[in-house]
């Protein structure tokens, strides 16, 4: 105990052969413990250079009052170890779970509405003003045939005419661009 004491003192005072002398003492049982614990030897490798890296930082996290150098290295990497295949396993969790769900909306079908959209956009914009105004109050302001009507100062009759004309349109000048080259 004695020797802990010491040590520690040895550290706090930024002794580097303190740090040697205390991995040269526990390291396998360090890197022993981490590894039987994650069954890896990246982690168990990792966790041991964690452990000592704590010990240099934070030497009088150790209280030799509570019990050996030994044992709280051992407690400390056993902590870490557990804490390690805890992390591991909830993003193996996540991972399954990501797998198993299919995307709400096929990244490919995104693309193509994006695309199809675009297209329409201008086909949109190509229609005589007349015609336009019509689609864009129904379509793209969502007023009824009668609503938009209204809004144009235009007979009903006249209206659903024009967004039927507009949409006809429409439809062929996409059919056009599909049929192009």
């Amino acid at each position: 105990m004695d020797g802990d004491i010491r040590l520690r003192q040895r550290l706090a005072a930024g002794d580097d052969g303190a740090l040697q002398h205390a991995y040269d003492h526990f390291s396998s049982l360090v890197h022993g413990l981490a590894l039987r614990v994650t069954r890896s030897r990246e982690a168990a490798e990792e966790i041991t250079q964690d452990v000592f890296v704590h010990l240099w930082e934070n030497p009088y996290a150790f209280d030799p009052g509570r019990g050996t150098l030994r044992t709280w290295l051992a407690m400390l990497a056993h902590r870490r170890a557990v804490d390690w295949v805890r992390r591991e396993e909830r993003q193996r969790r996540l991972l399954d779970a990501v797998e198993r769900t299919e995307p709400a909306v096929p990244i490919l079908d995104v693309i193509i509405a994006d695309e199809t959209g675009v297209r329409v956009r201008h086909a949109v914009a190509a229609l005589p003003q007349r015609l336009r105004e019509a689609v864009e109050l129904a379509y793209y302001r969502g007023r009824t045939y009668r609503q938009a009507a209204i809004e144009l100062g235009l007979p009903e009759g006249t209206v659903k005419s024009r967004i039927r004309s507009g949409l006809r349109t429409i439809a062929d000048a996409l059919a056009e661009e599909e049929g192009a080259p």
